[in-house]
């Protein structure tokens, strides 16, 4: 009985340890079919992980690449921002020169005008130049001119008989002159405002002599003729004012010398 049951508890011992074996056999396959599973787990992780890294690897490379590009972007706006006020300034130097260089120009464009108008004031005081008188032109000196001009402003203020001196110097120092007709003109009216009225008649008869066909010619006619009124010689003054009549029909002294004949008649 006690060899059975010996027996027993032996059977249900090796059962047990084959129930056990088996157990553990079954943990450890267990175990190791999850071990497989982690390994795999963790090697998906640590490739995602790699692939993170490398992304962000790659990310880190761009932003550094980006942040280089940045920076030598903004030097390159810098350094073009500097070349910019490089030229503005240099812009506003030439600029600058260009004003004074305007302003020289003009400065010596107007010393060139004031250097060329003097010259030409002094040529004209010393040359002789084209004038116009009573409508006729002719070369006269400026010297001449001025006498001229100077005797005939002392007759319009009236200073009759220092027109007169003028007028008979001018005559003596320039016999060739353009101006000697007009000359002997006014002269005569001198005389004849000095009541010399045969020094006048002298000279107007002068005047007709050298250039009949002068504009002043008709009233230095009927100015003689004045004069011979003046004189008491009414016949000598009618055959003037006839003179006058044929000789230049068309004049304004013409008729005045009508009037004057109906008065003498």
């Amino acid at each position: 009985m006690a060899t059975a049951t010996l027996r027993s508890w032996r059977a249900a011992c090796a059962a047990a340890l084959t129930v056990l074996c088996l157990g553990a056999s079954s943990i450890s396959s267990a175990a190791l079919f999850e071990d497989d599973e982690a390994r795999r787990a963790i090697l998906d992780l640590r490739q995602k992980l790699d692939a993170q890294r490398a992304a962000s690897d790659r990310q880190a490379d761009e932003l550094r690449r980006s942040g280089e590009d940045a920076s030598q972007l903004r030097r390159s706006l810098l350094d073009l921002q500097t070349q910019i006020e490089s030229l503005r300034g240099e812009i506003a130097r030439l600029n600058g020169q260009n004003e004074q260089l305007l302003r020289d120009v003009a400065d010596m464009q107007r010393r060139q005008k004031d250097l060329a108008q003097g010259v030409e004031d002094r040529l004209r005081k010393v040359e002789p130049s084209k004038v116009s008188v009573d409508g006729r032109e002719f070369i006269a000196d400026p010297n001449e001119a001025k006498e001229f001009e100077g005797a005939l402003a002392t007759f319009r203020k009236g200073e009759f008989p220092a027109a007169q001196t003028q007028f008979a110097e001018f005559v003596r120092r320039y016999p060739q002159s353009g101006f000697r007709p007009t000359a002997l003109f006014w002269l005569g009216n001198s005389q004849y405002a000095n009541r010399d009225y045969r020094g006048a008649i002298t000279n107007f008869r002068a005047l007709l002599a050298a250039a009949p066909d002068h504009p002043r010619a008709p009233e230095a006619v009927l100015s003689i003729a004045n004069c011979q009124i003046e004189l008491k010689d009414n016949a000598g003054a009618r055959r003037t004012l006839d003179e006058l009549v044929k000789a230049y029909p068309q004049s304004e002294a013409a008729a005045a010398a009508k009037e004057r004949l109906a008065r003498l008649r």
